[in-house]
């Protein structure tokens, strides 16, 4: 089973790859009873655990301006996917229900477009690390307070406000990398970078550590990913030393 970029065996290729004290009270005690639906969905229909903290990234994505879903709400999606909201884009943003997870990725959040299902994070916690450290990161964003409102404890948990800053990394995807996780965005920006400033090399090994299969087990964005830029970039000449 291979997800993003192929979708499934057998699918198409996709073609490419977050008041007041009142309030503030109101959202940090808020539990899985705040979104009974989906909650409830995952116990009874998926048949599985849901995750610990899922109410409090519904909470943060419906802070963020995206428009919650019904789990039910399935028509023309991937079968596997549990839908959460609907972004700006109008993809939706779901926890993938796989069959035989692998481990670590029991419910990875991924995105799903018309051309396939994208990895977004490998766990919910993940997911919301990312999202709080990339708003705390941008100073110049109105919604930050509020989305670490949203968060809660399990934002306690996860990353600590100031954290970034405290660590003097001044590259996010940098600081994503090392403190956060492995993203495959993040990976393919840093691809694209050395490419950019003509480090072809460092491209490659790049490219290379980003199709490891123990980074996005079942997933088959990387190879797609790594094989275009090969072909763009005219790195085929390297394939010999790297097989």
């Amino acid at each position: 089973m291979k997800v993003g970029g192929g979708v499934f065996y057998g699918a198409p290729r996709a073609t490419s790859f977050l008041l007041g004290l009142r309030r503030h009270t109101t959202l940090r005690t808020f539990s899985c009873s705040s979104f009974p639906d989906h909650i409830g969905f995952i116990k009874e229909v998926a048949a599985t655990q849901p995750p610990k903290h899922l109410s409090h990234l519904l909470r943060m994505l419906k802070t963020k301006g995206e428009s919650i879903v019904s789990p039910r709400a399935k028509k023309g999606l991937f079968p596997l996917a549990i839908p959460l909201a609907r972004n700006s884009s109008d993809a939706v943003i779901a926890l993938l229900r796989w069959p035989t997870a692998p481990p670590g990725m029991e419910m990875p959040v991924v995105e799903v477009r018309k051309h396939g299902v994208w990895l977004l994070a490998k766990t919910v916690d993940q997911y919301i690390n990312r999202i709080l450290v990339e708003e705390d990161a941008d100073i110049s964003s109105e919604g930050n307070a509020d989305l670490f409102h949203a968060a809660a404890d399990a934002g306690d948990n996860l990353y600590e406000k100031g954290d970034y800053a405290k660590s003097q990394i001044l590259d996010l995807d940098v600081y994503l990398l090392k403190k956060v996780g492995l993203f495959p965005d993040v990976l393919e920006r840093k691809v694209m970078l050395h490419l950019q400033k003509g480090d072809h090399v460092s491209a490659l090994v790049t490219g290379e550590f980003y199709t490891k299969k123990k980074h996005f087990p079942g997933f088959a964005r990387p190879f797609a990913f790594n094989a275009e830029v090969m072909l763009k970039r005219s790195l085929l000449y390297f394939l010999q030393d790297w097989t």
